[in-house]
């Protein structure tokens, strides 16, 4: 039985985001690949993943979600994602660009897959290009009705809002989120305090929180998520049901305040923030020099204790 940890702000962890490597088939030109910032080959094995949630497990931590890169690029995904189920019986999530989910989605719903979200920023096949730098709209969109065919529920589709880019584009990605059944998270760019004021954010920043005013008088019911407690809003079109979430992670320090995640690296590093590198914890070298499990547990919680809001 594991005992859970709060930070020395009092917020209990109970999730990890996984990132299993920062490769990918798109080139999104604002990602941030999980906050990394960095490039390193190394890669954690299926077995020391599973090593690292036994012990967040021993902890408490009953809730992961695999990012990457895109982690449908590693053909051993299907495998960790039947190592992390019996640990994580909570919760094992995955996101995704959706270019490969199609290949993958029922047998990754077999190994214990619980939900999925997809990075989708526009149904618009041209902006789509412009945005991903690939042609690959038509096999995101066959990924996404494969993971609600294999029963994956719920999908969540990812969209990042960019100022003259995808920005006029909200109406027609709700109608599409109420067509494939799926929740559209309308989701802010993000950066870290010292790239605020670079040219790139300040030209496709765009700030949701007019969109979330406009949607709170136009929806025909608000309910709020658990995590960030955050508003959805919901909508009837053509008698299907969409539901729109605003994620709004810029100054917001309710978006802190609520935070129960902690990160880890592809190259097997506990990072306490997404939005800082500076104060991460080597996991993975302890675990391959034949750390014992204390040892590791240890490791785990020096790194909560290094939690702090980033927006206070």
């Amino acid at each position: 039985m594991g005992y859970i940890v709060l930070d020395r702000f009092g917020r209990p962890v109970n999730s990890i985001r996984v990132s299993v490597t920062e490769r990918c088939n798109l080139n999104c030109f604002y990602c941030h690949r999980e906050g990394e910032w960095h490039k390193h080959r190394s890669e954690m094995t299926p077995e020391e993943i599973r090593k690292i949630l036994e012990i967040a497990r021993s902890l408490d931590i009953r809730k992961v979600k695999f990012t990457g890169g895109e982690p449908l690029i590693r053909e051993d995904m299907p495998e960790i994602i039947a190592l992390a189920a019996p640990l994580m019986d909570r919760d094992v999530s995955l996101t995704t660009n959706g270019t490969m989910l199609s290949k993958y989605a029922e047998e990754l719903k077999k190994n214990g897959l619980r939900r999925v979200n997809i990075s989708l920023d526009t149904v618009d096949r041209e902006k789509y290009t412009r945005i991903t730098g690939k042609d690959e709209l038509k096999n995101v969109i066959d990924g996404i009705y494969a993971a609600r065919d294999a029963g994956l529920y719920p999908i969540k589709l990812n969209m990042v809002l960019l100022r003259g880019i995808n920005d006029g584009d909200i109406e027609d990605m709700i109608r599409f989120s109420a067509e494939s059944g799926t929740i559209l998270q309308i989701i802010e760019l993000e950066a870290p305090v010292e790239k605020e004021q670079t040219e790139f954010f300040q030209k496709y920043h765009v700030n949701p929180i007019f969109i979330e005013e406009h949607l709170e008088k136009i929806a025909e019911e608000i309910r709020y998520n658990e995590l960030h407690r955050r508003k959805r809003f919901i909508f009837n079109i053509d008698g299907k049901k969409a539901e729109v979430e605003i994620v709004r992670p810029m100054h917001n320090s309710i978006f802190c305040k609520y935070c129960t995640r902690i990160r880890l690296t592809s190259d097997g590093k506990l990072k306490p923030c997404l939005l800082r590198n500076d104060n991460l914890v080597d996991i993975l070298t302890p675990i391959r020099n034949g750390a014992d499990d204390a040892t590791l547990r240890s490791l785990f919680i020096e790194a909560i204790m290094r939690r702090e809001p980033y927006w206070k």
